[in-house]
């Protein structure tokens, strides 16, 4: 009965034998096939293409220019239909205030000045306040933080560097 239990039990791990020596055989014919795809791709010579990566700046470069188009005639339709320039029926506050003499431009205009200045001349992106600035506008844009005023001379202000 214990000869019978042993031969059993050898049997069983001949069996497991011969599994594993074929789960090995197939791990180093992998290996070698995986060695020798390793080596062919190291002999191979990888030829970096100044043309192909400048092709590719170039390509993702007029995208952005693209996009950048496209969110700015978005900015001026956005600023047309909901910041429209001031008609003559604004009223007064005060009698003795004087009709400016020079043209308004419209908020549109205002910020991009001010997003040209800002990226045109980074160290100072101050612009001056003219008359053609529309004080609504100028004061819209102080109070919600897109623009701010320069420490020392109020008259000049500046683009909020969201980019920073």
């Amino acid at each position: 009965m214990a000869l019978s239990t042993i031969q059993s039990k050898n049997e069983k791990l001949k069996e497991d034998l011969e599994r594993e020596q074929k789960w090995l055989d197939e791990q180093q014919q992998i290996m070698k096939s995986l060695n020798v795809l390793y080596s062919e791709l190291k002999t191979q010579v990888v030829t970096f293409s100044e043309s192909r990566a400048f092709n590719e700046l170039k390509t993702k470069i007029i995208n952005i220019k693209q996009f950048k188009e496209k969110l700015l005639i978005t900015l001026g339709e956005f600023l047309e239909n909901h910041f429209p320039l001031p008609n003559g029926t604004v009223k007064k506050k005060k009698k003795n205030i004087q009709e400016a003499t020079a043209q308004v431009i419209t908020l549109h205009e205002v910020l991009e000045i001010l997003i040209n200045r800002l990226f045109d001349v980074p160290h100072d992106p101050y612009v001056k306040i003219s008359d053609s600035f529309w004080p609504p506008y100028i004061e819209l844009l102080l109070r919600n933080g897109i623009a701010l005023r320069h420490p020392e001379d109020p008259t000049r202000i500046r683009l909020e560097a969201f980019h920073q």
